[in-house]
């Protein structure tokens, strides 16, 4: 059977594609992949991908995402490091984005925040060196959520409990 790779794209409804687009370019650091001529979308890369976001008018009269509703709670953007995660926390404070949480998942150390229409986003960097060790971690452990000081250095990498979480209790 043929399964899936990775997730390719996220494509998101948004009040106003220049605002967000803004946001999205000088805030949070996407590039622009192209500008729709009709204003009504725009796509945005990471840089290694053709786009990895795309911005498109919503509808008229489309409702504002409610939290807690059936759909996509968030989604999430790796950086390279914890250095790029500060950085990127900086710029989200001084665009006045709302910050939802900071937190160490420890597999990944994350900044949950909210785009202009109140979609969550989360920027994160991995806490481990190879992915296999993060697996490893996501595996052994029942998940965390510790609140962290994010303008402080980084916390210690966790250790790998020898618990196995990967099946239905």
């Amino acid at each position: 059977m043929s399964v899936p790779r990775e997730i390719g794209h996220l494509v998101l409804n948004v009040s106003d594609v220049a605002r967000s687009t803004a946001f999205y370019r000088d805030v949070v650091g996407f590039q622009v992949a192209r500008y729709a001529p009709d204003g009504k979308r725009n796509f945005l890369t990471c840089g290694v991908m053709h786009h990895n976001l795309a911005l498109f008018e919503a509808p008229p009269g489309a409702q504002p995402r409610q939290k807690g509703q059936i759909g996509l709670n968030h989604f999430a953007f790796k950086v390279d490091n914890y250095q790029a995660l500060q950085q990127a926390h900086e710029r989200l404070i001084a665009a006045d984005a709302v910050i939802d949480h900071v937190v160490d998942h420890g597999m990944t150390l994350s900044v949950y925040f909210l785009d202009p229409d109140g979609i969550m986003m989360e920027l994160f960097c991995d806490s481990f060196d190879t992915t296999d060790e993060g697996l490893a971690f996501m595996k052994a452990t029942p998940g965390q959520a510790t609140p962290i000081d994010i303008t402080a250095p980084a916390p210690a990498q966790a250790a790998i409990p020898q618990t196995d979480f990967s099946r239905p209790t």
